[in-house]
């Protein structure tokens, strides 16, 4: 019989995790399992692969009933398979294999056996042949009554759309529900419960969809691209990703075309290896420009941080670090560099030097996001559930606020350095103040752990000082919800995603809201009317989105390879 290792076993797992949007889990795992010394070939593994596995299981078991009353017998059937083939092939394939590689045997045996064993074959494979042709008839069957129940339904609902003079030619049916719109999504040919959905609804099909003639597609990464961020002048656009590289790409002022981008004319490659390019160890997890926007800093899953200049030339690289890197920040002055670490610790940098200025041990578990408060103070936050204020040179913790019950995904301060955002996996949002050990706010409205939080670019100390704060926070429970900071309240729910949203970012001047999730869609939000204006559904989850300085243009970066460039002039 054929067996599974351990290493392979961890693998999967890891997918799994990963997968399923676990990201620290899957992080946590791959380093204590050294996922990235695996010989296994990420890109051979399938997604879903460990469910499938253990569906595979079943149909072991399926199959050894069909196949066989003589357990050797059934033992000696799957010595023709291979362990990827059970992942990656259903019942019918794999008899298909079997019986092919015993025709092949047969025909080296004498001819005298040939008869016994077509006898034994028809026995054995006829019963799950039939059976599944029955199961596919009966599934075809009842798609077709699915289908049939939702264009009756979607008829019915464009006639009460016309008695309401309200023309809609999205495939979602909208409904009026006051000043809100409702979509009434359809599966299996009964409608669910209604979801709140904010959307635009203007006279055409499709109002809100960018144009592809408004996409440029950066087409070069190959594997996921987690992270992106504009330059300061916005003329040039960074990516990370899992394929070891980052990438500079040149973005012209004009309008975006709908061509792909590719070879060294207008991108610049920035290799995190020598030699293989398959090193999974070197993923690029964060990248942050500098002030000035001259430099340009990447973490890196093999736990160093470099330094890189516009044309893509390594200045440093930043070594002490004995795991990942999840977050790096410049301080505003861009004489500091700050990374936190799965090692549990937080380095300040000295960017001249290229040295390590100290090192801050206080967290017990991974550090998964550090923001500077102003150019010599900072915070960090960790799966250990506590968050730290530090200052360089002081050998503890200036401030220590302790209240989630769970990791802390992200902190932020607010833009004037005197309140600090943090989210977390026990579903809230809680605003801090170095005045007080306990909260200011506590948000408990989201249903999910909060993987992200952004601070509107508004209030004292910005372009924007008049406007309103506000803090958005996007979780796993598929909404970003914006809160009133002063109040202390939830000012608007924004239900436009069907699954975890990984990134949310303010248009430099506050009135819009870029989200991006793993339900492939981009979303442009007016923050005042708390609606979706512009959308666009991609090949692949979101794991980031970003501003242009001037805020015509979002970048976002997608798990199927790509980043794109949206024109979003509004």
């Amino acid at each position: 019989m054929i067996s599974i290792t351990s290493s392979e076993l961890n693998y999967l797992v890891f997918r799994y995790l990963q997968e399923s949007g676990f990201t620290h889990s899957a992080f946590a795992l791959g380093y204590e399992a050294g996922i990235n010394k695996s010989t296994i070939d990420g890109n051979l593994v399938p997604p879903g692969a460990l469910v499938t596995f253990l569906q595979k299981g079943i149909q072991y078991l399926e199959l050894e009933a069909n196949l066989s009353n003589d357990d050797t017998d059934t033992d000696e059937d799957f010595q023709f398979l291979q362990p990827i083939d059970l992942i990656t092939k259903d019942v019918y394939e794999l008899q298909k294999i079997i019986k092919e590689k015993k025709e092949k045997l047969r025909q080296d045996k004498p001819r005298g056996k040939d008869k016994d064993n077509n006898v034994h074959e028809r026995e054995h494979g006829r019963e799950p042949a039939r059976e599944r042709e029955k199961e596919k008839q009966l599934k075809e069957k009842e798609q077709d009554r699915d289908r049939e129940r939702e264009k009756i339904e979607k008829d019915k609902e464009r006639e009460k759309n016309k008695d309401k003079e309200k023309p809609r030619e999205d495939p979602m049916d909208v409904k009026a529900n006051g000043d809100k719109d409702v979509v009434t999504h359809e599966e299996n040919g009964k409608a669910a419960d209604p979801e709140p959905m904010e959307v635009c609804t203007s006279s055409t099909s499709l109002p809100c969809e960018i144009p592809s003639s408004d996409v440029l597609v950066l087409d070069g990464h190959t594997s996921e691209v987690f992270a992106c961020a504009w330059s300061p002048d916005g003329s040039l656009l960074a990516s990370g990703s899992g394929d070891s590289t980052a990438r500079i790409w040149t973005i012209g002022d004009g309008p975006c075309h709908s061509r792909m981008q590719n070879g060294p004319v207008n991108v610049m490659v920035l290799k995190h290896f020598k030699g293989r390019t398959n090193e999974k160890s070197k993923d690029v997890t964060t990248l942050e420009w500098n002030g000035e926007g001259n430099l340009l800093a990447t973490g890196s899953y093999d736990g160093q941080a470099r330094i890189w200049n516009r044309d893509g030339e390594l200045v440093n690289t930043l070594i002490k670090h004995k795991g990942p890197i999840f977050s790096l920040k410049w301080n505003k002055k861009g004489d500091y560099l700050l990374s936190g670490s799965v090692d549990k610790t937080a380095i300040v940098w000295d960017v001249k030097s290229g040295e390590w200025k100290q090192q801050f041990e206080f967290h017990s578990a991974p550090t998964l996001d550090v923001d500077w408060r102003n150019n010599n103070s900072f915070a960090t936050c960790s799966t250990d559930n506590m968050i730290y204020v530090c200052k360089v040179g002081e050998s503890r913790p200036v401030k220590t606020f302790s209240g989630h019950q769970s990791e802390v995904n992200a902190i932020k301060w607010d833009p004037s350095g005197s309140l600090l955002a943090s989210c977390s996996d026990d579903t809230t949002a809680k605003i801090w103040s170095v005045k007080q050990d306990a909260c200011v706010h506590d948000f408990k409205e989201h249903a999910k752990e909060i993987y992200t939080i952004r601070w509107s670019p508004t209030g004292p100390g910005t372009s924007n000082p008049n406007q309103q704060l506000l803090l958005a926070s996007a979780s796993f429970d598929s909404t970003v919800k914006l809160w009133d900071v002063e109040l202390g309240r939830l000012l608007h729910s924004l239900n436009g995603h069907r699954d975890p949203v990984y990134s949310v970012a303010f248009s430099p001047n506050s009135e819009y809201l870029a989200t991006g999730s793993l339900d492939r869609c981009l979303n442009i939000w007016s923050v005042k009317e708390a609606k979706i204006i512009k959308t666009y559904s991609g090949n692949g989850g979101i794991f980031e989105v970003c501003w242009n300085k001037e805020g015509n243009k979002v970048a976002a970066c997608f798990a199927d390879n790509v980043v794109c460039v949206f024109d979003v002039r509004i």
